[in-house]
């Protein structure tokens, strides 16, 4: 099977990119092909046999008051050319799309509309939900000026961005992203989709609210290889440190985690991550902060902590740092929202506290690092915990590929 994996960044970036390097590694190494479309970068590492990218675009830079900007965030020409060599060369038998909006936008499904037409074949679309795109414009249902969890446009329509100034604060970029869901949505645009794959059930049920997606969607958790991580696994409790990892920033829950830091001083903390919060985490007199740590070296991090926090304050999907901890043999103290109850067993690998409760999140925190027997327990429990492997993720993905909403269903 020909699959072209189309995603806007082709380099490593974050979540999304790890997971279309995976999946296209495991299709070359059992049989299949793969080739990828997206964004030019100097870091790029997969690609296409003609070589045929869109230019780099930043929608977080100021670029945004150039006269073309507006236009190429709603309907990307250049996205439209640079597929089409790609997809007269290839040929795929399946598109697989994941991040692709503002920077590629949906015009590139007008233009695999176009290649059936002109080829005589048909192409299935797959289409991987990393966030809340299709029914948020800022792609997080979070209001970012109060920073808090929203769902104002599943209510009450794509406006509530424009109301919110929801995309960077900024009431122009609001604007282009209300007209992009809007437009879309009123073309019915995202029918030519043949799957939808959600990595929550939280998410499937958000996204269950546009009509036009109801009968495609399907669940299917996020992979981590067991292997790997038996392999990086401690013998008993490590305990010298509670651990986050992440990126440091107010959705993600760290002024509430450094509350509880700071209120905490005889518990080490070790942070690792980057992002704009960065001068509050080096201010904490009793944390730790690793910087950006990735690999065997994060591994060993995740696996020698006494548990990890978690303290998200969006809705979080499914996220990969939930499950690398559990799988690791690391019990995993999170907060209770989005996709994250689905991954944790409450009482049994972890705890759950109430997003954005210092004092709930101050008062089991010192509970669990002074409970060393329940530590265990849950230690011995996490060890046991099953996930997906990139090799059982992908064997249902081919049943997608093939066979569509129908399989592979959690």
């Amino acid at each position: 099977m020909k699959v072209l994996i189309v995603n806007k960044f082709l380099h490593p970036n974050g979540g999304s990119e790890t997971y279309i390097f995976k999946i296209g590694k495991w299709l070359e190494q059992n049989g299949h092909e793969a080739q990828y479309f997206g964004m030019e970068h100097e870091g790029r590492i997969v690609g296409n046999r003609v070589e045929s990218y869109t230019s780099s675009m930043d929608f977080h830079s100021g670029k945004i008051g150039k006269l073309l900007y507006p236009f190429k965030i709603i309907y990307s020409l250049e996205a439209r050319r640079k597929l089409r060599p790609v997809l007269e060369d290839f040929a795929p038998d399946v598109v697989h799309l994941n991040n692709f909006n503002f920077q590629l936008t949906p015009s590139i499904l007008y233009e695999i509309e176009r290649y059936e037409r002109k080829s005589g074949k048909k192409v299935r679309i797959v289409y991987t939900a990393h966030d809340y795109q299709l029914v948020c414009p800022n792609h997080l249902l979070l209001r970012p000026r109060e920073y808090e969890p929203c769902e104002r446009c599943l209510q009450n329509g794509f406006s509530e961005c424009i109301r919110g100034r929801c995309i960077h604060g900024s009431l122009a970029r609001s604007i282009l992203g209300y007209v992009e869901g809007t437009l879309y949505k009123k073309l019915h645009v995202y029918r030519k989709l043949y799957a939808i794959i959600c990595p929550s059930r939280f998410l499937r049920d958000r996204l269950a609210q546009y009509a036009d997606l109801q009968d495609k969607l399907l669940v299917m958790h996020n992979f981590v290889d067991r292997e790997e991580a038996q392999e990086n696994q401690q013998d008993g409790v490590a305990g010298g440190y509670v651990l986050y990892f992440g990126r440091f920033c107010r959705e993600k829950g760290v002024d509430t985690l450094l509350q509880v830091c700071r209120s905490l001083p005889q518990i080490p903390f070790v942070f690792a991550g980057s992002g704009p919060m960065e001068e509050e985490v080096n201010a904490a007199e009793n944390v730790e902060n690793r910087g950006f740590v990735s690999g065997e070296a994060l591994y060993r991090l995740i696996s020698e902590a006494a548990f990890c926090v978690i303290p998200s304050e969006w809705y979080e999907n499914c996220p990969f740092s939930v499950m690398e901890s559990q799988i690791y043999g690391t019990p995993v103290l999170a907060s209770a929202i989005g996709g994250i109850p689905e991954l944790v067993k409450n009482g049994e690998t972890g705890e759950l506290f109430s997003p954005g409760n210092v004092d709930e999140l101050r008062e089991k925190t010192e509970k669990l690092w002074k409970d060393r027997e329940r530590l265990g327990r849950y230690t011995k429990n996490c060890r046991s915990m099953r996930f997906d492997t990139t090799q059982e993720y992908c064997e249902k993905l081919m049943e997608v590929y093939e066979h569509g909403r129908a399989a592979a269903e959690e």
